[in-house]
């Protein structure tokens, strides 16, 4: 299965493909350019004989200091139909860059996209909604980010006011 869709990827979007790191992991991986994430995807998930039609995780990862550009969006795709053989995809992506959203394509990318961005700022495009999940609306930074203060950034947060917040969200919505 490894040689079939390493021959597929290579043949069909070679142009998008980067180069590998000699990174130590028994998962089949391929790193791509940002722009072409949805149609690999789409394709990965209609091809017939690949079948990748489960989302199993989307994360993150940030590589301050160490690697270029500073971020990496990493989604790990299964095929039931292959004994769920994985797949994972790597995008690389710069400070203040967008990555293409998939909820068009995997629904369940929703709350995942919107993780990535709460914790580590990274902005899907075309999300339809994208806004905090975890950490409260009024919170600066992203606290997952390497930079992120350890004691936070002293911010004093009032319980009061986020109950309001909410509270005025509810009346309002």
């Amino acid at each position: 299965m490894k040689d079939t869709i390493t021959e597929y990827l290579n043949s069909r979007f070679s142009e998008v493909l980067l180069p590998q790191r000699d990174i130590n992991t028994n998962l089949l991986y391929f790193t791509i350019k940002k722009e072409a994430l949805p149609t690999v995807v789409q394709t990965l998930k209609d091809h017939p004989e690949f079948a990748f039609t489960y989302l199993n995780d989307l994360t993150s990862v940030d590589w301050l200091g160490k690697r270029e550009p500073r971020f990496e969006v990493v989604y790990l795709l299964r095929s039931p139909k292959n004994k769920h053989f994985r797949l994972q995809l790597r995008v690389p992506v710069g400070e203040g860059e967008e990555v293409p959203s998939i909820v068009s394509i995997f629904p369940s990318a929703n709350w995942p996209e919107r993780e990535v961005y709460d914790l580590m700022g990274i902005p899907f495009s075309n999300h339809p909604q994208l806004e905090r999940l975890i950490m409260p609306d009024n919170f600066i930074g992203h606290p997952l980010r390497k930079d992120y203060p350890l004691e936070g950034p002293g911010q004093d947060y009032l319980i009061e006011d986020l109950l309001t917040i909410h509270v005025n969200e509810d009346i309002a919505g």
